[in-house]
């Protein structure tokens, strides 16, 4: 089976970096959002199907056995390895043309998280990881931040129309309490890159859906962070909560909002 992952990892590489291209050839203008309000904040653009359609027919024909899942198509095909995409992550990013978005293909054998590859065209960054083989992000190998003291770190927090007000704020108000530095970026699948390259030493979402962590979880692992068992709490079937943290304020970090860890 490794020289089977290897060969899906390899090809999954080229495949979602000829996505990224084409997404980044689609992008709007710098503006306000040209896309289709699914809820608040939570948009669709013409992008998100055109990208998916293009790296399912590739991952079809390329490995015709293998499962298939997207965040617009649903899932499509079933195998004991699964494909599992997000299209756009960071759409209300990409529809005011601004740079903070990338192309997520992640893929799972069962409910383990194999390989991962995500790129971020205008921001010229590619992750990608294999697992046992190390997280890398543009061939360089990254690492999760070595910060122990939560009063110098950097949390981000994501927000989604589904978390109640209060919820949102009682998570928030306790990185604020810890001494942390709060922050939002709006794509999901960066801000976890971000904590396994050391860019940020936290990311907490309350209702996140697996194609956003599918690509991440791998390189997550690979790069030594710490991250909550979202797939053994329902994020297979469906939104789940995630915490990914650096090793070293994991504990403190994972108290405070009352997230455990894996």
């Amino acid at each position: 089976m490794s020289a089977a992952l290897e060969r899906r990892f390899e090809a999954a590489r080229a495949v979602v970096d000829d996505a990224a291209r084409m997404a980044l050839s689609m992008r709007p203008p710098s503006g306000g959002p040209i896309a289709v309000q699914k809820s608040a904040q939570d948009w669709l653009t013409e992008t998100d199907g055109a990208v998916e359609a293009f790296i399912s027919r590739r991952m079809q024909a390329l490995f015709p056995e293998d499962g298939f899942q997207g965040e617009e198509g649903g899932r499509a095909r079933d195998g004991s390895l699964r494909w599992v995409v997000d299209p756009i992550d960071g759409t209300s990013n990409y529809a005011r043309g601004r740079n903070r978005w990338c192309v997520s293909l992640g893929l799972l054998e069962g409910d383990r998280p194999v390989a991962g590859v995500i790129v971020a065209p205008a921001l010229r960054e590619t992750y990608t990881a294999l697992a046992g083989h190390g997280a890398y992000l543009n061939g360089e190998k990254i690492t999760a931040s070595t910060v122990t003291d939560p009063r110098s770190a950097m949390i981000e927090m994501g927000w989604s129309s589904r978390v109640p007000k209060p919820v949102f704020m009682e998570k928030i108000g306790a990185v604020l309490d810890l001494g942390a530095m709060p922050r939002s970026g709006g794509s999901g699948a960066l801000a976890l890159t971000d904590v396994a390259c050391g860019r940020l030493d936290g990311y907490i979402e309350i209702v996140i859906n697996l194609w956003d962590v599918a690509a991440a979880l791998v390189i997550l692992s690979e790069a030594g962070a710490r991250v909550s068992p979202f797939l053994r709490d329902g994020g297979i079937e469906g939104p789940g909560t995630i915490l990914a943290t650096a090793p070293g304020i994991a504990d403190a970090l994972s108290a405070s909002v009352g997230i455990p860890l894996g």
